[in-house]
């Protein structure tokens, strides 16, 4: 749409700290991953101190993670650029999927 690249957006990226295995996400990685982020949007805020956890049901049962919250504003909103970057992420971190959200920004 037309009018997401004249707005300003607030993106939030859910990241596990492990993969569906269990084993933890290489430090390196999620450096990287922040480092990418700081180096498109020119900085983040990365709510890391506590993880949070994402807990779910599916058809195969109760699931639950360890999650770091990132987030990054941004003046528009490339779906196509996101789309594939969490495409990217998800096998990055042996994921069945990366959460990716964004919010619409009115600066008070």
């Amino acid at each position: 749409m037309l009018e997401d690249f004249d707005t300003d957006w607030l993106v939030e990226i859910l990241l596990p700290l492990t993969h569906n295995d269990g084993s933890p996400v290489d430090q390196d990685v999620m450096s990287a991953i922040r480092q990418e982020l700081v180096d498109r949007f020119g900085g983040l805020t990365a709510f890391t101190r506590s993880p949070a956890e994402g807990v779910w049901t599916s058809a195969a049962g109760d699931s639950r993670d360890d999650i770091v919250v990132l987030e990054v504003m941004a003046r528009g909103l490339d779906r196509p650029w996101w789309g594939a970057w969490r495409i990217r992420l998800e096998a990055l971190l042996s994921q069945e999927e990366v959460v990716i959200r964004a919010t619409r920004l009115e600066r008070l």
